[in-house]
């Protein structure tokens, strides 16, 4: 249309008196005009698909947000996205920890369903199947770019692990990602260095990295062996190899000028996330960047420590808060905001002891990160699945609105296979749902019932909550959070109480048979169930 208007202009001119002498510099001008104008609707065309940012908390609790009623602590940037979105109170991860949330996000399968899913070690093998189709892979078959920056935490290499001196596949790449910069395992666990695609950056082939979850390697320094070489302490476990004053989760030897400074993670993750956006903002891209805030061991950029009042885990919600920010304003700076679709969430519930002395107990101060719930992290009751979900798409998600909608973040392979036009086959994704309209706000209604898993297994359909018994422990040390483990039967009325206080199954027979049935059903289903 643009074309057609520049071509009648140019006939036009051409009949008007006196104009034969400005010719050349006027056809020049329309020239330009309609070779922008061209190039302006083949950009638009490129960018009919809407960019994908998927922002990913570690260990951040439903109450830790102030638009989620926190008042002991502001998240302005993460306030913002609500203010300017919508806000789910009825959002899950799939899992009480972080590896099998981390799987079924990324495959639309509850993981619960495969083994070797569980938490992984720092040099676990990959446990994805490479074969299979996942959120970036479903997204890259439709053009997308896409981008793995962040905690990984779902094992690298084939059988036996990876060779951290050598080629470090499969991984990100091999499950769908067209680039990744990321942790390998968690910020408490060995190797402390960073991957950019298939190799340790900034490594030194005269210092080879050995890594060993069994027995000590090297002459590294422990931290059971040499305290008063930690400027921070561990509370239980976390007690091996030293790295930047910090003990960790497993042995390492080597690779000392690859070591990442905690203090400096946060912004190095931010700015290989904003390089990634600027990078492909011409095209189409999914950016899933998974955050190491507030997980262990929390060692905030001095820029925070001390902001928030509450200690290390405070300041590293701010810092948090202040990543989600700059990606924010990347998206705003580069003009893609009416064409982004940004969500944020977290891998799992609370945590304030996991493993080191930083005073997130004592330092609470009132404040309360679980929210109206019971449990945390590791935990079967509400407070270990039930997380912080945002959806933020200026003119396509109307702005400042609250869901009820039952929602899990397995769904986002199928709900973003439909954003995309793309149809699911048989067995791909087996427990996605697509909700596509409850995550834009065009439905109230999201899944019709959804699996928790922790230590057991739990299922939510209509208000109501049924946890299978269990003969695991009923509290995790040192903190204390209820597991949620039971030799009975466990239901409760979750509209009616929240915090799982009252458990109902014993006035309530048909109820819990009728829910027992149905998880057992969706236990049993092998592919399937769109």
């Amino acid at each position: 249309m643009q074309s057609e208007l520049v071509y009648k202009e140019v006939l036009l001119h051409q009949k008007r008196p006196g104009n034969m002498i400005k010719s050349f510099s006027y056809f020049r001008q329309l020239y330009l005009l309609l070779f922008f104008s061209l190039g302006i609707i083949n950009n638009a065309a490129t960018q009919s698909k809407p960019n994908i940012v998927f922002i990913y908390a570690d260990d951040l609790g439903y109450g830790d947000v102030s638009a989620y009623g926190a008042t002991k602590i502001h998240t302005p940037n993460i306030d913002k996205l609500a203010q300017n979105g919508l806000l789910f109170t009825n959002a899950h991860a799939s899992s009480a920890t972080c590896t099998p949330s981390r799987y079924s996000l990324l495959t639309g399968e509850y993981a619960w369903r495969k083994e070797g899913t569980a938490i992984a070690p720092g040099n676990a093998s990959l446990i994805i199947d490479p074969n299979i189709l996942t959120l970036p892979r479903m997204l890259k078959n439709m053009g997308y770019q896409t981008g793995a920056v962040g905690k990984w935490h779902l094992g690298l290499g084939g059988k036996g692990g990876p060779d951290w001196n050598g080629i470090i596949k499969p991984g990100p790449l091999e499950i769908g990602f067209t680039y990744s910069f990321i942790i390998p395992a968690t910020l408490d666990r060995v190797p402390t260095v960073y991957l950019e695609n298939h190799k340790v950056i900034n490594l030194d082939g005269k210092d080879p990295i050995t890594v060993d979850y069994k027995k000590p390697v090297g002459p590294e320094p422990t931290g059971k062996d040499h305290p008063e070489l930690l400027k921070m302490k561990p509370s239980f476990g976390h007690n091996q190899t030293i790295v930047n004053g910090i003990s960790r989760i497993g042995y390492m030897s080597g690779g000392k000028s690859a070591l990442w400074k905690d203090e400096d993670v946060a912004d190095t993750l931010t700015s290989r996330a904003i390089q990634f956006i600027e990078a492909q903002k011409a095209s189409p891209f999914f950016l899933y960047f998974a955050s190491g805030d507030p997980h262990v061991p929390r060692s905030p950029h001095p820029r925070f420590v001390g902001k928030s009042g509450m200690g290390p885990r405070g300041d590293a919600i701010l810092q948090l808060d202040w990543s989600v920010g700059e990606l924010v304003a990347a998206i705003n700076n580069h003009g893609l905001a009416s064409n982004t679709i940004i969500v944020f969430t977290s891998d799992n519930g609370p945590v304030l002891d996991d493993g080191y002395q930083d005073r997130a107990v004592e330092l609470l101060g009132g404040h309360n990160p679980w929210g109206p719930f019971r449990g945390g992290k590791y935990s079967v009751f509400e407070a270990g699945t039930r997380v912080p979900f945002i959806v933020s798409w200026p003119g396509k998600v109307a702005a400042g609105k609250i869901s009820n909608a039952l929602i899990s973040q397995v769904d986002m392979t199928a709900s973003l296979a439909a954003l995309s036009g793309q149809k699911l086959s048989k067995g791909d994704a087996p427990d996605s749902y697509n909700i596509l309209n409850a995550l834009l706000g065009k439905s109230k209604r999201g899944r019709s019932s959804v699996v928790e898993h922790a230590g057991t297994l739990a299922l939510i359909k209509d208000n109501w909550k049924y946890i299978e018994p269990s003969a695991g422990p009923t509290k995790a040390m040192p903190e204390n959070i209820e597991l949620g483990n039971d030799q009975v039967r466990q239901l409760y009325n979750i509209k009616r109480d929240q915090g799982e206080r009252k458990n109902v199954a014993s006035t309530h027979p048909s109820k819990v048979k009728k829910m027992e049935g149905l998880l057992q059903t969706i236990k049993g289903k092998d592919t399937d169930n769109k």
